[in-house]
């Protein structure tokens, strides 16, 4: 049986999505969110904005793996950008 070989950027990632978890968690405790009415259907926390980004992420790079199946840096770039938008404006 073989494991995952793990890579620098695959453990960039996961430690990167855990700091990200660990800096909502603090503040969440200094500043309590509330819902927020914004470009979405209905009214989200921040936490909600949080999580429908990182979907949102994964779609981005399945999608572009699927139509250009290379150069995940634009993707990467995509889908910070479209983080950056539902976490402000969403």
């Amino acid at each position: 049986m073989t494991w995952m070989a793990w890579t620098w950027p695959t453990a960039l990632f996961f430690a990167t999505i855990a700091v990200a978890l660990l800096v909502m968690t603090v503040l969440e405790l200094y500043r309590p969110t509330r819902l927020a009415k914004g470009f979405l259907p209905m009214a989200t926390t921040r936490g909600d904005r949080f999580f429908i980004s990182l979907l949102s992420a994964a779609f981005i790079h399945l999608l572009w793996l699927g139509l250009v199946g290379s150069a995940l840096y634009v993707a990467s770039l995509l889908a910070v950008l479209c983080a950056v938008v539902l976490l402000r404006w969403g």
